[in-house]
């Protein structure tokens, strides 16, 4: 300091100039911002968040002593090192185990906010369930004021009644078509004329990649859609299968594909469950943390099927023999686990599991090889479910089977048996008395295929594909015969909801020519039939659970005849030989006049006042009003006399 002192003493400034002054006038106004004059060099400046915004903090972790804390870190690397690389880890200690809160440092900010949206609310087990936050977020939350301030008021968005097709005057249903080769698709409403275009459009072509998807209503009203895509799969982070909220957007979990079948997942009646099976083993997973239940799968040596109930959280599954160990059914109550009912089955070949719609029965179809012979032979084991114990009823059948199916609304099935050309069809009832009775049996049937309507007693028995669509139209009430059609190639036939139409088609994916649908009544009687070029696929639109409750229901049955007038007057319209167009041309007409004669009679009133005054206060609105006031006059006119002489008579 003291030679820069001298240096600055002994500078000269030639012909006898003043030292000049660097400091800034009094009035000086600086406008200039850093970012304007050193933009370059800022953009270089170490920012204090760096790093800190790829730390999450997951509070609710298991306190473990050093003996279990390398076990601990493989559990947490192996949930969350699937939302991306994990650089860096903290587990604080103190008193010799971990204070129940880690830090983990992912290689990018997106991974550590992936990790946030999908492991918040993690269940871990009963006694511990992950809360994860940024650590970025605790500045907002400690920032946050002690004073409640109203929230933001967000607009109302209308997305419209989105069951808007129940109200439609005439109960149509509506149904999709799927034709032009999958090009096209279209939605339809059901009338008994013709079809009612909705909405048709070309089909987004996506054929580069193969996919599917299917919707289940969860828990707490929260719904998920499951995609299938193999070509998006990668062995880090696996994408074939993946799980979504619909209401969120939000990426639940994501499943490799472990075998080309497409039956991936199995969901619980309530939605709180879902299964997949692979080799030895049943995956059982709860929504909505998407994890395994008790953390664990069950080994199940041999497990060829399974099949929840529809009506409770109850699992079928069975095991086929190993050696001295004899095939078995077993049904598992969830989530207990607990084994509620197991049956031993001996010189098994296979079994089928069929479950009636409401979960009260569950048929198992088991293929036998007795001993000392050489054909298959088969029983249905058939369970009760809703009865103490849950007993099992046996049905022998001496011909082989060709189709099974369960009355939806009922205990009765139907059984096509027997070989070619002797197909034979069976009606049987389960009764309460703990018997199953043989109600009626109909021979030399051409039929391959069962369709209950879903409300019962009616069914169609058909001979699809390879039998030419023949069709019989039944009414198990009495076990008559409605009516026998054919639809020549069929391949498909769907019941609309309400079980008063089906539908058989002919799909172009089955057969290249005569592609078409064509609409039935219940009892046989052919209404429609709907050419479309390369026809592929008719579904029928779904209807949401009835609000009325039982009681409304069996009141509606029992005063029917009360509104079948209507309903026949509306038959009588719809079966009229005037077309279409007439028939709205007149309702204009009709509806015109009405309003016509409404503004008349508006009028009418409103010139009353005037009418009586003009009238001295006499109303003559009415023909019979003022009677009082009339009065009486005769009045003779004089018409004509005509004078006969007498003599000339």
């Amino acid at each position: 300091m003291r030679d820069t002192d001298n240096m600055e003493a002994e500078m000269e400034y030639d012909d006898g100039e003043e030292e000049p002054s660097f400091s800034d006038p009094e009035d000086f106004v600086d406008d200039i911002s850093d970012q304007e004059l050193l933009g370059d060099v800022l953009r270089d400046k170490p920012q204090e968040a760096d790093g800190i915004d790829s730390v999450v903090v997951v509070d609710n972790v298991p306190q473990v002593g050093p003996d279990r804390l390398e076990k601990l870190k493989n559990v947490i690397q192996k949930i969350f090192s699937k939302f991306g690389k994990i650089t860096n880890d903290f587990y604080p200690v103190a008193d010799g185990k971990t204070k129940g809160y880690i830090f983990l440092e992912y290689s990018a900010p997106s991974h550590a906010q992936e990790a946030v949206k999908n492991a918040d609310g993690y269940k871990l087990d009963k006694q511990h369930t992950f809360r994860v936050n940024l650590f970025t977020d605790f500045d907002k939350y400690m920032s946050i004021s002690d004073e409640w301030e109203a929230p933001e008021k967000q607009p109302f968005k209308d997305f419209g009644n989105l069951r808007h097709w129940m109200e439609d005057s005439d109960c149509r249903d509506q149904y999709s078509v799927i034709y032009d080769s999958g090009e096209r698709t279209g939605i339809f409403a059901n009338d008994v004329k013709e079809p009612i275009e909705v909405e048709e459009r070309a089909v987004t072509d996506e054929s580069f990649i193969h996919y599917f998807m299917y919707f289940k209503q969860g828990e707490n009203f929260s719904v998920y859609v499951v995609t299938f895509s193999p070509l998006m799969d990668t062995k880090d982070d696996p994408q074939a299968i993946i799980i979504w909220d619909v209401l969120t957007g939000q990426k639940k979990r994501g499943f490799h594909l472990q075998n080309r079948n497409l039956v991936l997942f199995r969901w619980s009646p309530d939605g709180k469950f879902f299964a997949r099976m692979t080799q030895d083993t049943l995956s059982i997973y709860e929504t909505p943390s998407m994890g395994l239940l008790d953390k664990k799968s069950l080994k199940i040596n041999g497990i060829k099927d399974f099949s929840w109930s529809p009506g409770d959280n109850i699992i079928a599954f069975w095991v086929p023999e190993d050696k001295d160990i004899p095939a078995r059914v077993t049904l598992m109550q969830l989530p207990s686990r607990n084994e509620i009912r197991v049956r031993n089955l001996f010189n098994v070949v296979d079994c089928k599991l069929h479950w009636q719609k409401n979960g009260d029965y569950l048929c198992v179809k088991v293929d036998r090889t007795p001993k000392g012979t050489q054909g298959v032979v088969t029983n249905f084991e058939i369970f009760r479910m809703r009865e103490k114990q849950v007993p099992v009823d046996v049905v022998e059948m001496k011909e082989g089977i060709i189709a099974f199916a369960w009355e939806p609304n009922g205990s009765k099935f139907a059984v096509l048996h027997g070989e070619s050309p002797r197909i034979n069809v069976s009606f049987y009832h389960v009764k309460n008395n703990g018997k199953i009775d043989l109600i009626k049996m109909f021979d030399k049937q051409q039929a391959n295929s069962i369709f209950w309507s879903p409300q019962g007693q009616f069914l169609v028995l058909a001979g699809l594909r390879s039998m030419n669509g023949a069709l019989a139209f039944v009414d198990t009430s009495d076990c008559t015969m409605m009516n026998i059609a054919e639809h020549y190639m069929a391949s498909d036939v769907e019941w609309d909801p309400t079980g008063r139409y089906v539908v058989t088609s002919v799909s172009w994916w089955s057969h290249k020519v005569d592609n078409a649908f064509w609409l039935w009544t219940f009892q046989g009687r052919l209404l429609q039939k709907n050419n479309k070029e390369r026809f592929c696929q008719l579904l029928w639109r779904p209807r949401p659970p009835s609000l009325l409750t039982q009681e409304q229901i069996k009141l509606i049955k029992k005063d029917l005849k009360k509104y079948s007038k209507i309903f026949e007057q509306k038959d009588r319209l719809s079966q009229s030989k005037a077309s279409k167009e007439l028939v709205d041309k007149r309702r204009t007409m009709m509806e015109d006049y009405r309003k016509y004669r409404e503004r008349a009679m508006d009028m009418y009133n409103e010139q009353r006042p005037l009418r009586l005054e003009l009238r001295g206060g006499v109303d003559t609105d009415e023909l019979d009003s003022n009677v009082d006031d009339w009065e009486e006059e005769t009045i003779e006119f004089f018409i004509n006399e005509e004078i006969i002489p007498i003599g000339d008579l």
